[in-house]
């Protein structure tokens, strides 16, 4: 990973001398700057299209785990897109691509990279695994109680207003 954070600024300024010498130093400039605003426009309304879906999965009871790590490589392409230099605009250009990010996205999920998800209601409570497949919990034993934090032990009441020492 680190040789990752070494290896891109210097391929990146590398590119961008070549660029430069070959295009000159204003076009070259423009140009990362003209990707950068491009790529960021189509990035927030991809974000925008995911968040939607993701919205509409919850609504209708299903996790909505590919959205979730579609965000996530949206947030990566985000940061791709703003680093200077072409190479890593390439890459986020390539993952702005919905077909290439949902490919991705499933990739992830089939290496169960997203695991269990609980939500808890005040009667019941389900858990969704990657796959989209609900179950419900089996029944047990539930304590219920309260607490409140005092400085001076005395009496203790239980949920059921039972007195104890």
């Amino acid at each position: 990973m680190l040789i990752i954070f070494i290896a891109t600024p210097l391929l990146e300024m590398l590119v961008l001398f070549e660029a430069a010498e070959l295009l000159g130093a204003w076009t070259t400039l423009l140009l990362v700057i003209l990707t950068a605003v491009i790529g960021l426009n189509i990035l927030k309304r991809e974000g925008i299209s995911t968040l939607f879906r993701a919205n509409k999965r919850l609504s209708s009871g299903e996790l909505p785990a590919q959205e979730i790590i579609e965000a996530m490589l949206l947030a990566a392409t985000g940061v791709l897109l703003i680093t200077p230099g072409f190479l890593t605009d390439v890459l986020g250009f390539g993952l702005l691509a919905r077909a290439l990010r949902q490919l991705v996205a499933r990739t992830f999920m089939r290496a169960e990279v997203l695991e269990t998800f609980i939500v808890s209601n005040t009667r019941d409570a389900r858990y969704w695994s990657t796959n989209g497949q609900e179950a419900q919990f089996k029944p047990g034993d539930i304590y219920e109680g309260e607490y409140k934090n005092d400085n001076d032990i005395g009496e203790i009441e239980d949920f059921e207003g039972k007195k104890n020492q």
